[in-house]
């Protein structure tokens, strides 16, 4: 990859290795890094990425929009009033 690049993890922390990122970082081959997620959380005070400069990391609440909580609180309702009827939905059996 060039140079400079920015990369964006939103998927999973695995995706990257740290050790490797947080070097590319310090030598500026990576110009800014950020993401939603790390390989192991909660964040351990050795991970590299802690003290790299231009990391920036959100604490794992990408989904947690106004929208996407609402939604959640919607369908759990939509759920129990639907149990309580005798017609359950989104059941999950094993």
């Amino acid at each position: 990859m060039k140079d400079g690049v920015i990369i964006v993890n939103l998927s999973r922390g695995p995706v990257v290795n740290e050790i490797e990122l947080a070097d590319a970082l310090r030598k500026g081959k990576v110009a800014a890094f950020g993401a939603d997620v790390i390989s192991e959380e909660p964040m351990k005070a050795d991970n590299p990425l802690y003290t790299a400069p231009n990391c920036y990391l959100t604490p794992h609440i990408a989904w947690a929009t106004r929208e996407a909580r609402e939604r959640l609180v919607d369908i759990a309702a939509a759920n129990i009033k639907a149990f309580l009827e005798g017609k359950p939905i989104n059941v999950v059996s094993g």
